[in-house]
């Protein structure tokens, strides 16, 4: 048996869908949280069958690419049962949906979900016989009537109300009709409440934004410089250090060559627990988030941002990729698809990468230690930065651009406040982490394998009589002049950029194989990074900089490729975002070191040049990719 979810967005689907199935799919307050069809099995509990959560949508007329998806699936007719999911506190918009679903023909239960924070009274007998199908009120939530829904889907029925409604006037007329005689008793919303007078406050002009600077600043205080370093301490002496040692001693013990016996704990021990070295950082900051989205506040946040966003051609509602994209750049790529208009998601999917994913979050958190120990603005920096790069770089693409007519519409639902769930915060932090300790345990562990052979061999397969011999040396070493002008032109650093390509969290894996002969923790502030890399501060964050927002892992640049549907397109991408980290690389070094020494950093010629040159390149791409049908025209 196949049960659809169908509804709203914000209605609750994805919670009560997690509650079926034991899944732990995000939830957030707002459209575009379910972008594509997930299915799978009931719990055991609920007996045998299957849960399909469908995007939200609004009508049978769809608006937005993911209730494309939702219409498709339903006509489709490919539900035995659906499920309507309906918001009480928004009953008549949710129920102008629910009459569109009830003309498909197909068995049906209503849904009545959030009734726990209800402040009015219904007559649910009116409302299922006006409805003819069943109805049901529930808490997903709170878990409340969920076995007894399931037992309603199992036997239902084909709706026996089949009324045709042929405009959305008529429909809407049709719905107040059956509300008229719903509700027993309507609270009074006429009277502000303490909740609408708090969101006046952090949606304003004038204090929205200061408030969520303020927020992303304690946010990070917290993960970065609080709890999360005291974490880590602790599961690098009581864990990582010991396992390490243990691993060491038996190897020592068994005799075995010390060739095999540095591949095991430098080449792959030592790069991995660098990175895990930084899980219990990110771990924090996914659970500190996970609060304020389900509060409900990250939807204020996109209110604040819609002004800013339309400046340079989105919406507000692209603050939701990029949240989403705090976790992984995929989901947040894939996020995009809830923007109408394909020229402004084209541009959003290029864009979406510059915010700091979970995988960049060891890159920002060995920076900072290393260069700016006990300094608790280098991560919100960070942030900051992205979104200023994101209004600079967006405002850039709307100018080449002749975008015509496209005006973003954004419409977006404030929910309720409500007490923030410590298990769902806490679920969500030990899925992320979990996720993460796996591609390190994969991707990373391989990558760093492979680092580990390169420095230790040379070209002719003998073993390197030092590092600067081996094949990483002269590779990475190649192509090092192009990293002048940014400061950091060693070999070992190029190699850890290079990497970072494939997976973010390879740039501190690279660096901790490379240097595993130092005494020194890569972390500690003197250490390798400074004694033999040679950066300062000021390259130090040119560094950091360039590896944050050039062009993200291998799999998020698939995701950018299928949301976009071109080739082309996915090549102005990659040298949008490649253009950009260089460029600001190189205004960090260069406006650094003059402000430290008075002169410019070497390299300002090259740097300058090569800046051309990828702007040449660009222009290029932009011209062929112009020629798509996809209503934009390059400026002459």
């Amino acid at each position: 048996m196949r049960i659809v979810l169908a509804g709203n967005p914000n209605s609750g689907k994805t919670t009560l869908y997690n509650a079926l199935t034991g899944q732990l799919e995000y939830v957030g307050n707002w459209s575009g949280v379910t972008i594509d069809v997930k299915e799978v099995a009931l719990k055991k509990r609920f007996g045998e069958g299957k849960v399909v959560d469908l995007p939200g949508a609004y009508s049978i007329s769809p608006y937005s690419s993911e209730e494309v998806i939702t219409i498709d699936f339903v006509k489709a007719a490919q539900a035995d049962t659906i499920i309507n999911i309906i918001d009480t506190t928004n009953l008549a918009r949710s129920l102008f949906f629910t009459t569109q679903l009830l003309e498909l023909g197909i068995p049906m239960i209503v849904a009545l979900n959030k009734t726990d924070i209800l402040m009015d009274k219904l007559d649910i007998n009116v409302l299922q016989k006006a409805l003819g199908c069943p109805v049901i009120q529930i808490s997903a939530e709170k878990n409340e009537n969920l076995t007894k829904l399931v037992q309603m889907a199992r036997s239902a029925k084909n709706p026996a109300t089949t009324v045709q409604l042929e405009t959305d006037q008529e429909r809407f007329t049709y719905v107040d009709e059956i509300l008229q005689g719903v509700y027993i008793e309507k609270a009074d919303r006429t009277k502000p409440t303490a909740f609408d007078k708090l969101d006046r406050v952090l949606t304003s002009k004038l204090l929205g934004l200061p408030i969520f600077i303020g927020v992303l600043w304690a946010v990070f205080y917290l993960s970065q410089s609080q709890f999360g370093p005291v974490f880590s301490d602790m599961l690098s002496v009581y864990l990582l250090e010991p396992l390490t040692a243990s691993i060491d001693g038996l190897l020592t013990g068994m005799g075995i060559s010390s060739l095999l016996h540095a591949f095991v704990i430098e080449g792959l021990l030592g790069g991995v627990s660098a990175v895990l070295g930084f899980v219990p950082l990110i771990m924090v900051l996914f659970f500190l988030l996970a609060l304020l989205e389900d509060c409900g506040y990250m939807a204020r946040v996109a209110v604040v941002m819609d002004i800013f966003f339309k400046k340079i051609g989105l919406s507000g509602k692209a603050i939701i990729p990029m949240v989403v994209g705090t976790g992984c750049a995929i989901p947040g790529i894939m996020a995009a698809r809830i923007i109408e208009n394909e020229n402004e998601r084209k541009r959003l999917c290029i864009l979406a990468p510059f915010i700091p994913c979970g995988a960049k979050a060891p890159v920002i958190a060995l920076f900072a230690a290393a260069f700016f120990s006990n300094q608790s603005w280098v991560a919100p920096l960070v942030y900051l930065s992205a979104i200023g790069i994101i209004f600079v770089v967006g405002l850039i693409l709307k100018k080449i651009f002749t975008i015509g007519t496209e005006n973003s519409v954004f419409i977006i639902e404030l929910p309720q406040y409500k007490i923030p769930r410590l298990t769902y915060a806490l679920r969500h932090m030990c899925d992320k982490g979990w996720a993460f300790i796996k591609k390190a345990a994969t991707i990373i562990m391989v990558c760093n394998t492979l680092i580990w052979l390169l420095q230790t061999y040379d070209f002719s397969f003998n073993v390197a009589t030092s590092a600067n011999d081996s094949i990483l040396a002269a590779v990475a070493g190649s192509i090092a002049w192009l990293f002048i002008p940014l400061g950091f032109a060693t070999w070992q650093l190029v190699a850890g950029a290079v990497a970072g390509f494939i997976a973010k969290e390879n740039v501190v894996g690279t660096l901790a194989v490379i240097f595993a002969v130092e005494d020194a923790l890569l972390h500690e502030v003197g250490g390798p990074l400074e004694t033999v890399a040679g950066l300062t501060a000021v390259t130090a964050m040119a560094y950091m900089f360039f590896n944050l927002f050039t062009p993200p892992c291998f799999a998020a640049l698939g995701a950018m490729n299928a949301e976009m549907k071109s080739k082309k397109w996915l090549a102005i991408g990659i040298m949008v975002q490649l253009t950009t980290g260089y460029v600001v690389a190189l205004f960090i070094n260069q406006i650094g070191t003059f402000m430290m020494t008075g002169a410019p950093a070497a390299g300002l010629i090259p740097g300058v040049i090569i800046v051309a040159t990828l702007i040449v390149v660009l222009a290029v791409l932009f011209k062929r990719g112009s020629s798509e049908r996809t209503g934009v025209l390059v400026r002459k």
